[in-house]
């Protein structure tokens, strides 16, 4: 896949990762917004939800907004990620990635999220809108 042919869509929400035991259940909390994202392993319960739904007293990483790979990626594609975070680095952003079966999301620090869409815009990528929860 060409650069010409990927395109971001930001994601309105600004979401918060979160930490929690790995013996817990998914709360209700975390299904509100529109994203959320679910992991669990053997060592923890980790959440990606919108941020103005987790209580104070959760372990977590705030102030992310999700860009989205537009349209459905092939599972046969190769280093769509790889090619994109390594942009990113050079600019020195840092990311938090999360795929699906249709496609991948790389969340950035909303500080980041201008810094970030010139850098994509640099590189050749669209960016289908601003990112402002204004639009």
């Amino acid at each position: 896949m060409a650069k010409k042919d990927l395109k971001f869509e930001v994601l309105l929400d600004t979401l918060g990762v979160c930490k929690l035991s790995s013996n817990m259940t998914i709360p209700q909390w975390a299904y509100d917004g529109d994203f959320f994202s679910v992991t669990k392993t053997t060592e923890e319960l980790s959440i990606v939800c919108s941020e103005t739904a987790i209580p104070e007293n959760v372990v977590c990483e705030r102030g992310w907004r999700a860009l989205k790979i537009a349209g459905i990626l092939d599972f046969s594609l190769v280093g769509i990620l790889s090619i994109v975070s390594s942009a990113l680095a050079k600019a020195g952003i840092s990311i938090f990635a999360i795929s699906t079966y249709n496609t991948d999301y790389i969340l950035v620090k909303e500080k980041d999220l201008k810094l970030t869409l010139r850098t994509l815009c640099d590189e050749g990528y669209d960016i289908l809108n601003g990112g402002s929860k204004n639009e």
